[in-house]
């Protein structure tokens, strides 16, 4: 179910896991910017234009979410920056001026990341597995929300990483351990001051990014939770546009297989079922 921060829907309708790619076939783009620009889009839509078709069949005022494809991966070419934020507003602000029976758009997109191959510029391959993510939705009045992410973080730590002190009773079978190697998943995304400071180009997500990877390499835990809390928590402290910060961790620390003290060890794929763990920190 998709949800908006402009409040309750009575009807949306779009199409999302539209697939584009933007290249600029020279190698030469923008400064900042990759020749490689590839995004899932997601385009929802609302307004009482859009409710006759429920109720009675009338498609007078509907725009067919095959237009909405077409106009998604046509208009990539006029698109001249290369922030998926900025990608989404420069959607949204169009599909709302050329269909004035749309009240509001929500355009959400997930990075399609590619690295380069050499510094030619020429040549590339999939990047990831982490990949940013934005959201911004449109009224007639501007911007009513954005909000930017990076979902898909795989990060294993050779040791360091402590779980021990926790309750114990008859349900409880696991050892204390003071030195794991620990593999976790991270998703986040978060909120702005200021809904503007959004169009960053993606300067902030490749920050935040580099923030993350920091932080996991240099930080020694007593839990995954504290390693989150210091993820967020530095968010907010280096990152003054960022209002709220959201994350989930899901512990996919491996099944031991063998191992020689802490000096050696074989491990495999951890088994189902695993922990989650969320947190959200607000600026004050």
């Amino acid at each position: 179910m998709h949800s908006f921060a402009s409040g309750y829907k009575r009807n949306y309708y779009g199409k999302a896991d539209v697939i584009v790619y933007r290249l600029h076939r020279d190698g030469h783009a923008p400064a900042g910017q990759s020749p490689v620009f590839g995004a899932n889009v997601t385009l929802l839509v609302y307004g009482d234009a859009f409710w006759p078709t429920y109720t009675t069949g009338d498609n007078t005022g509907l725009v067919a979410t095959d237009s909405m494809k077409n106009f998604i991966q046509r208009e990539a070419m006029n698109f001249t920056g290369g922030g998926l934020e900025a990608f989404c507003r420069f959607l949204a602000e169009k599909f709302l001026a050329k269909y004035p029976q749309t009240e509001g758009a929500q355009v959400s997109a997930i990075e399609i990341p590619y690295a380069a191959i050499g510094a030619a510029g020429v040549a590339f391959a999939p990047g990831g597995p982490d990949r940013a993510t934005a959201s911004i939705e449109i009224d007639r009045s501007g911007i009513v929300d954005a909000v930017s992410g990076i979902r898909g973080f795989k990060l294993l730590r050779l040791g360091g990483s402590a779980f021990t002190g926790f309750v114990r009773d008859e349900y409880t079978t696991l050892p204390d351990v003071k030195n794991r190697p620990l593999h976790m998943w991270l998703d986040l995304e978060w909120t702005y001051t200021d809904a503007e400071a959004a169009l960053h180009q993606g300067k902030l997500t490749s920050a935040v990014r580099k923030l993350v990877q920091e932080v996991f390499e240099k930080f020694e835990s007593g839990s995954i939770q504290q390693v989150i809390y210091r993820i967020g928590a530095k968010m907010l402290a280096d990152f003054t546009p960022i209002a709220e910060v959201r994350l989930e961790a899901d512990n996919r620390t491996w099944d031991t297989v063998a191992e020689d003290g802490e000096r050696l060890a074989v491990y495999t794929e951890a088994r189902p079922p695993y922990g989650c763990l969320g947190l959200t920190l607000r600026r004050e």
